[in-house]
C-alpha cells in the first residue's frame, strides 16, 4: 500500500474547458482559498462539499451561469467565509481525468486542495500498482506530479486533525500570503492585517501549529 501526494496542474487556460468550476475555484480572483471536503462521483454526475474563503455572492454569480451547475446550498460562516455544496453535471474532460483516481481500490484522501492556475493537490491511497495506473492513465492535458510517498500518518487530513480550528485559519492564510515560500512574500504583521488579530497571537498559532503538524508527521514515519 502507499499514499501519495500529488499534484495535478492543467495546461494554461485548460482547466475552464476540463470543467467550469474547476476553472472557477483555482483561476477567479474572487476565490482567495478552497478545498474540497468530501465529495461523491457518479460518472455523470458529481457532489462536492466545498470550504471557501472568498466572494460568495461573485461564486454564487459564477454558478448560475454555469450550465453545468445543477444545483448548489451556500451558508455562509462569516464575511470571508462559507461552505457550499455544488451538484455538477461533469464533462468528458472531467471523467478522463477523475476517473482512473476514483476506481478500484484507490481512495482519495480529503480534502482536494485548490491552488491558482489551474493546480489541485491531493492525497491517494491504495495498491501500489493501482496508484501508478491510475497516475498513467489521466490522458485529459494535465500535468501530473507526484510530490511525497509516505504512510497514512502524513495525510493532510491526519495532520490536521491535530490542529484547531484557529490554528488551521491561520496556516491556510499564512501559506496562501507567501509567509513560507522562498523568499518570503509576506510577514506576521501583514498576516494578523488580513485576519484582524494581533501579530503576537499569529507567532503563537503558527509556533503550535508547525510543532504539531511536525509531530505528527514524523510520527508516521517511526
Amino acid at each position: 500500500m502507499k499514499h501519495v501526494r500529488v499534484r495535478i496542474t492543467a495546461d494554461d487556460g485548460r482547466a475552464g474547458k476540463i470543467h467550469p468550476m474547476y476553472g472557477v475555484l483555482t483561476e477567479a480572483p474572487f476565490i482567495k482559498r478552497a478545498t474540497a471536503e468530501q465529495w461523491n462521483y457518479t460518472g455523470d454526475a458529481l457532489g462536492i462539499l466545498h470550504y471557501v474563503v472568498g466572494d460568495a455572492d461573485a461564486l454564487e454569480n459564477a454558478m448560475q451561469e454555469t450550465p453545468e451547475v445543477v444545483g448548489y446550498d451556500l451558508e455562509r460562516i462569516d464575511e470571508r467565509s462559507f461552505y457550499v455544496y455544488v451538484r455538477d453535471a461533469t464533462t468528458d474532460s472531467l471523467q478522463e481525468m477523475f476517473g482512473p483516481i476514483s476506481s478500484g481500490g484507490l481512495i482519495v484522501v480529503p480534502p482536494i486542495e485548490y491552488k491558482p492556475s489551474g493546480t489541485v493537490v491531493f492525497s491517494m491511497f491504495g495498491p501500489d500498482n493501482e496508484v501508478q495506473d491510475a497516475i498513467e492513465d489521466v490522458s485529459v492535458p494535465v500535468d501530473v506530479a507526484i510530490e511525497s510517498i509516505g504512510g497514512l500518518a502524513g495525510t493532510t487530513t491526519a495532520i490536521e486533525a491535530y490542529l484547531t480550528d484557529r490554528q488551521r485559519e491561520v496556516v491556510e492564510t499564512a501559506v496562501e500570503m507567501g509567509y513560507y515560500d522562498i523568499p518570503r512574500r509576506t510577514s506576521q504583521e501583514d498576516i494578523a492585517a488580513e485576519l484582524d488579530c494581533a501579530p503576537s497571537t499569529v507567532a503563537e498559532h503558527l509556533r503550535k501549529a508547525e510543532a504539531r503538524t511536525l509531530q505528527a508527521h514524523y510520527a508516521g514515519d517511526r
